[in-house]
């Protein structure tokens, strides 16, 4: 999965900030939309994502699958992710 070509990623201590330099509209994800963000973009696939979130916030894996799969959906929903 890539970014959109009009955006502008930075990290800060609270998540990411996803900027959209087009539309001027701006996203910001807490620390676990981050984790979920980073792994894709890093080339992990979506159960790759889920692992990731549950090992670091302690949730089983069902849960952290559904909540990769609902920030995916919403990403692409917007044109953030492609």
């Amino acid at each position: 999965m890539t970014l959109a070509e009009n955006l502008v990623l930075t990290e800060t201590d609270y998540g990411i900030v996803l900027l959209d330099v087009v539309r001027g509209t701006y996203w910001d994800l807490n620390p676990s939309g981050a984790l979920i963000l980073r792994t894709l973009l890093d080339g992990g696939a979506e159960p790759v994502a889920a692992r990731a979130l549950a090992g670091e916030y302690e949730v089983d894996l069902d849960t952290a699958a559904a909540d990769v799969t609902a920030l995916v959906a919403e990403l692409r929903a917007t044109g953030i992710l492609r």
